[in-house]
């Protein structure tokens, strides 16, 4: 199908941080073909009017976990170890494929509406993740996270382990790259070094990224320092865990100078979650010091059990002023910094070149955003307002590989009674009776 956007604000996210006012976006199948401010020639199958609207990438949302959508609030008012071993581990030990379904397509509608595009998701059961991105019609790294806490292990028989290289020969590149698979390992005080190795080799002969929690806490961090004379960054380093080329460390809150040294050399991103951060009392990564030293940044809601949504506007809007404020500067980060981390830094995180742009060839994985509602009037500074006043309710369009799934509130890839229905009615009560 061929699509054009006709008189539409663009923000091409191709580093240029400028905006092309009254502008033209054409789409062909699953790729743009054109941006520019002249029309182009032909005929289109479906022509938008995009006047008074902003046309961007769509979001890259570089670390959840679908399923936990389940645990929304569960918990809450607790440390990360307490919130994770007394409430959320025995919770999602009664997780079945059908329960992991349902939180994943609830997870799925609430981002779609919001305007992710593509997500990185670290869970288990993740065949059943991936049917429901595929359904909804989203782009998604899956790693499957892996813990282990005994020495009885093996790669070859580790049920973690198992699943992940089935995942890889079953899905990794499906669909023209739809789904990507990376390994993981949860985080260091999660798992043992003959994982860490494994893994390590693991990625590097499969060529694919690796996803893991790190220096999420103060005692993870402290706990990390006292059993092996080094941060987790540099302990994982030591076996290997960073040399596959791509690796997504979520959180860094407490990573050093040292750390981001070696993030930026081996092409470690960070992935920013302030609100979980924040809520579950973790602290505050030093993005700026993080941004300087050359380390890619980019956004994650975390699981909405400790975030409780998946807004990356609020989590943009937070990026943008939370860290100015603990600098007592305003010019530490600004509304492009966010908007980046957000797209075209999320979709480098996760290894896709092809998308995060607006941009002849790129995917066409894109939002249209209304700017005459009331919270974006006026609009002096589109950067400006998209960060600091927008939220979901301003996405009127998300279309991802091509492919229209959500309009004027409509869903058109996903029945959202039918996933409330199986959420209330089998999720809910297999979880907490």
């Amino acid at each position: 199908m061929s699509i054009l956007f006709e008189h539409v604000s663009v923000l091409p996210m191709d580093g240029s941080r400028t905006v092309l006012s009254d502008a033209f976006v054409a789409v062909e199948g699953q790729r743009i073909s054109y941006v520019g401010e002249t029309r182009p020639q032909g005929n289109f199958d479906r022509v938008i009017d995009g006047t008074g609207k902003a046309l961007m990438p769509g979001f890259v949302n570089a670390h959840t976990h679908l399923p936990m959508t389940l645990m929304r609030g569960y918990g809450g008012g607790h440390d990360l170890q307490t919130w994770l071993f007394d409430y959320i581990f025995p919770a999602e030990a009664k997780l079945d494929d059908r329960s992991v379904a349902a939180g994943t397509a609830l997870g799925l509608a609430e981002m779609i509406a919001s305007g992710v595009t593509t997500v990185a998701d670290m869970y288990d059961h993740c065949d059943v993740i991936i049917r429901e991105v595929l359904k909804a019609g989203i782009s998604a790294n899956i790693s499957r996270g892996t813990t282990l806490f005994s020495d009885d292990y093996s790669f070859d028989t580790f049920p973690g382990c198992v699943e992940l290289r089935e995942l890889v020969r079953t899905w990794h590149g499906h669909n023209g790259g739809q789904i990507l698979v990376d390994a993981s390992i949860h985080g260091e005080y999660t798992s043992r070094p003959a994982l860490w190795k494994d893994m390590a080799q693991y990625a590097q002969q499969e060529h694919i990224g690796l996803h893991v929690h790190v220096s999420e806490t103060q005692s993870e961090q402290t706990d990390c320092l006292k059993r092996w004379g080094a941060t987790p960054i540099q302990t994982l380093d030591q076996y290997g865990v960073w040399d596959s080329g791509r690796s997504l460390a979520a959180h860094c809150v407490y990573t050093t100078p040292e750390d981001w040294s070696i993030m930026a050399r081996k092409g470690i991103s960070c992935v920013h979650n302030p609100w979980s951060n924040l809520k579950l009392g973790s602290g505050v990564a030093p993005i700026p010091a993080i941004k300087q030293a050359g380390v890619n940044v980019a956004l994650g809601s975390d699981g909405m059990s400790s975030h409780n949504c998946a807004d990356l506007f609020s989590d943009m809007k937070l990026t943008a002023t939370l860290h100015n404020g603990l600098a007592q500067n305003s010019m530490i980060l600004g509304a492009w910094d966010a908007l980046e981390m957000a797209t075209v830094n999320g979709a480098r995180a996760l290894g896709r070149t092809d998308t995060g742009r607006v941009e002849a060839g790129c995917i066409a994985d894109l939002i249209l955003i209304d700017c005459t509602a009331p919270n974006m009037t006026p609009c002096h500074d589109l950067a400006e307002n998209l960060v600091y006043s927008a939220h979901p309710s301003n996405v009127v369009m998300n279309m991802a590989r091509g492919q229209v799934i959500y309009e004027n509130g409509a869903f058109l890839t996903l029945d959202l009674e039918q996933i409330r229905a199986e959420v209330a009615q089998y999720a809910l009560p297999r979880i907490f009776g």
